[in-house]
């Protein structure tokens, strides 16, 4: 069984759900919604990086809101609900993680990164070095 597998065994049915069939949370339901504290955000199936508190604003929607990702996500053109959107994924793991949108703040480059909680694993900035993410301590100094 290959490193992904495993990792993939240890997530919650919720956690499952959204990174590998696409799911949604619940506005509003999510752990890191109305969380503020200084750290960095990293794919919960992967580990790879993803995001700063410090780029971490309430947009109001009901799930975490980013202006920018710390590392490079790749995009698809999701039209499912009959909508028309850019979903938003880690590279390294494929994880779906939500969408990106034109709405966000225009001075901090005008996106809103709205993520799943489910899909993220939140570092405290205290726990960087421990964690190995020592290289991204510059993004809180």
């Amino acid at each position: 069984m290959d490193k992904k597998q495993e990792r993939l065994k240890k997530l919650t049915p919720t956690q499952f759900a959204v990174t590998q069939e696409a799911a949604t949370e619940r506005p509003f339901t999510g752990r890191y919604d109305d969380f503020y504290d200084e750290g960095l955000y990293v794919d919960v199936v992967s580990g790879e990086p993803l995001f700063s508190s410090r780029d971490k604003y309430d947009a109001g929607c009901g799930w975490p809101s980013f202006t920018k990702p710390v590392s490079e996500l790749t995009t698809k053109r999701d039209q499912s609900f009959g909508m028309e959107r850019t979903e938003v994924r880690s590279k390294e793991a494929d994880s779906h993680l939500g969408h990106v949108f034109t709405d966000g703040p225009v001075d901090r480059g005008g996106l809103r990164y709205c993520i799943n909680s489910a899909a993220l694993r939140f570092i405290p900035v205290a726990e960087l070095e421990a964690a190995g993410y020592e290289q991204y301590q510059w993004l809180f100094e």
